[in-house]
C-alpha cells in the first residue's frame, strides 16, 4: 500500500503493519491509523507516521536506550486494556522526542510520562498517560539518567 509522508515522500508500506489507535493520539483527534517507520539514517530515532495525514509524523525512540532504568507497569497496562494472551514481550515501548533549537543551545527531550505502547500481536497502539510520575515530559536524553 502506498502512503504519502512529508519526510519520506510517497512510500510503500506493508498494509499488515498498520497500527490502530482506538483512542486516537492526544492532541491530534480524528487520526487513528499509523505506521512505525524506521530509517537507517535516523537511528536510534524512528517515526510514528499517520496514514491519514502526511504532515503528522512524530519522532519517537525506545526510552531504554537512554534511560535503562525507565519503569512502566506493562502488566497493569495489559490488564487495563483487556488484552488477552498478551505478554510483555509482545509490546514495544516508545516515547515522543522533541528537538528544540534555541539561539544559544539546543535540546533533545523525551516525554517519559506519555509513552506510546504498541501491541505487536493485534497492531493496536495507545499513548499512555502516567499520572503521579517521577518522570518528566521534557527529559533531556543527552544528560545522564
Amino acid at each position: 500500500m502506498k502512503i504519502k509522508t512529508r519526510k519520506f515522500g510517497e512510500i510503500e508500506i506493508d498494509k499488515n503493519k498498520t497500527l490502530f489507535m482506538p483512542e486516537g493520539l492526544p492532541g491530534f483527534s480524528g487520526f487513528e491509523k499509523f505506521v512505525l517507520l524506521e530509517d537507517p539514517k535516523t537511528v536510534p530515532f524512528c517515526w510514528f507516521q499517520s496514514l491519514e495525514e502526511p504532515n503528522l509524523a512524530l519522532a519517537i525512540m525506545n526510552p531504554f536506550l537512554f534511560k535503562p532504568d525507565y519503569k512502566i507497569d506493562l502488566k497493569g497496562f495489559i490488564g487495563s486494556r483487556g488484552w488477552k494472551n498478551i505478554e510483555i514481550k509482545d509490546l514495544l515501548v516508545y516515547v515522543v522526542i522533541n528537538i528544540s533549537k534555541g539561539e544559544t543551545d539546543s535540546a533533545i527531550t523525551a516525554n517519559l510520562i506519555g509513552p506510546i505502547i504498541i501491541n505487536m500481536k493485534n497492531n493496536e497502539a495507545i499513548q499512555a498517560v502516567i499520572s503521579n510520575s517521577i518522570y518528566s515530559h521534557q527529559h533531556n536524553i543527552l544528560e545522564a539518567s
